[in-house]
């Protein structure tokens, strides 16, 4: 149950950073409430994920999830480049996350 909160606190994480670029600047307030919402959920899913994960393997997949999110919305919503570079990164970021899951069972 606590790796499915991480899981979930990861996709939230992606949630805030995707509403926090629509609230252009927190000038949009629909976006930029639904942002610090995604927010308090995503840290509350993370927290109680604490409970059996250490917190440096939930730390780390947790903003891998975000990064690996941020980045793929960039690509595919905000029109960032898609370089070989880039998709090598997010990869490694992936492998990364997947290894520290299978090292801590």
């Amino acid at each position: 149950m606590n790796w499915l909160l991480l899981f979930i606190a990861g996709a939230f994480e992606i949630g805030w950073v995707y509403a926090l670029k629509q609230s252009d600047n927190f000038s949009n307030l629909k976006f930029a409430a639904l942002a610090v919402g995604l927010l308090a959920l995503s840290m509350a899913c993370l927290s109680l994920s604490l409970r059996s994960i250490p917190v440096g393997t939930a730390y780390a997949i947790w903003t891998g999830i975000g990064a690996v999110g941020a980045a793929s919305l960039g690509i595919l919503f905000f029109g960032e480049a898609a370089t070989a570079i880039r998709l090598v990164c997010i990869a490694l970021i992936v492998a990364g996350v997947v290894g520290l899951k299978l090292a801590s069972g």
